[in-house]
């Protein structure tokens, strides 16, 4: 159920919400203070926040700079009650990022229109209709936050294989199902074992993204594998669980068994935090995702290795290691991996290939 996040004290607009948008699927969730705000906020991202300018422990300006401030929260909408009325404070208020400021006292039925305008608009951005999860911009800003930082990243890429087969086998709503319990291990995963400021993207269909640090990488994937694994025996007939397999057609129109939808992770972690752009670390976590699924391992398993991707140039390849040791060093380099390219070679970055079946 979808959270609508209230910052007050005495708990009228609390109820307020309640008795108009739980129908709609919102729970309304009040917190008294900024400071529990901003968990809350980070921990599982409401659908809407309302608070005030005077809220007790940090000020409600600050919380919504911390918000603004930080991937996973700055496309939340956020309503603004006050009693401050010039221009000066609307103006501070937008410039942080509200969406709506309210003075007041205020009736019910104008708070009421400010939070379906936002709700509206929230169903019409970017976030994943189906998971409510960030994706696009905000998976992007996410990322290019970890680049322009100081402290190495990891990204996981998560993709779940013969997912069309049960698609077809079990109808598009238990695939819905079955995309929205990744989205749910996820983001528990990464609350009871991430850091406080990682970020789970939905970036389509059955394709997720986790940004985290490299201490956390093997933790997460080792705890969302085996989650999924456990979760989605739910999703099969007794049966198919039995056979180990899902009876389907292949492309050609024959009969075919499918093996039970299994997860794979692609990782690429930066811990010597070289200098790469969006689009190098798009094109490696792919090829991490790609050397996932030709994974032979049946079993759960966190397997960090220093890969190439054969797609990466060799000019790019240049531009990192003439950056950090100098292009002399660099062709000594290359003169001693070229002959192993096609086989693999240690760079400073880092992939890791897991598969579950």
């Amino acid at each position: 159920m979808s959270s609508i996040l209230v910052v007050e004290d005495e708990g009228v607009i609390t109820q307020l919400v309640r008795d108009h948008f739980g129908d709609e699927g919102y729970q309304a969730v009040k917190v008294l203070n900024g400071e529990d705000a901003v968990q809350f906020a980070m921990r599982e991202i409401p659908s809407l926040a309302i608070l005030d300018v005077e809220v007790p422990g940090v000020d409600g300006y600050k919380v919504i700079q911390q918000l603004r401030d930080h991937p996973k929260c700055m496309h939340i909408p956020i309503i603004m009650m006050s009693a401050y009325t010039s221009l000066v404070d609307k103006v501070r208020a937008y410039e942080l990022g509200v969406d709506s400021y309210i003075t007041k006292p205020c009736c019910s039925d104008e708070l009421l229109a400010h939070i379906r305008r936002q709700l509206r608009r929230m169903q019409q951005s970017t976030l994943s209709p189906l998971t409510r999860l960030p994706g696009g911009l905000q998976l992007e800003r996410a990322i290019d936050y970890k680049l322009r930082g100081s402290d190495p990243w990891s990204v996981l890429y998560l993709d779940l294989d013969n997912f069309k087969a049960f698609n077809d086998a079990y109808g598009f709503v238990a695939g819905n199902d079955m995309i929205l319990l990744v989205g749910h291990v996820c983001q528990r995963v990464v609350y009871e074992y991430g850091n406080a400021d990682d970020f789970v993207g939905h970036v389509g269909g059955d394709d997720f993204v986790i940004v985290t640090t490299p201490d956390r990488e093997k933790l997460l994937c080792r705890h969302i594998l085996a989650r999924y694994k456990q979760e989605s025996m739910a999703f099969y007939r007794p049966e198919d669980i039995e056979r180990g397999s899902i009876n389907g057609v292949d492309r050609k129109g024959r009969p075919y068994q499918f093996p039970l939808v299994s997860l794979s992770i692609g990782v690429v972690s930066d811990q010597l935090k070289c200098s790469h752009s969006m689009n190098e670390v798009s094109t490696l976590t792919a090829e991490a995702k790609r050397l996932a699924k030709q994974s032979s391992n049946n079993v759960s398993r966190v397997s960090p290795q220093w890969v190439f991707p054969l797609r990466y140039r060799i000019h790019q390849l240049r531009l990192i290691w003439s950056e950090m040791l100098g292009a002399t060093f660099f062709t000594l380099l290359k003169r001693m991996c070229w002959p192993g390219l096609s086989r693999g070679c240690r760079l400073p970055f880092q992939s890791a290939v897991v598969v579950v079946r």
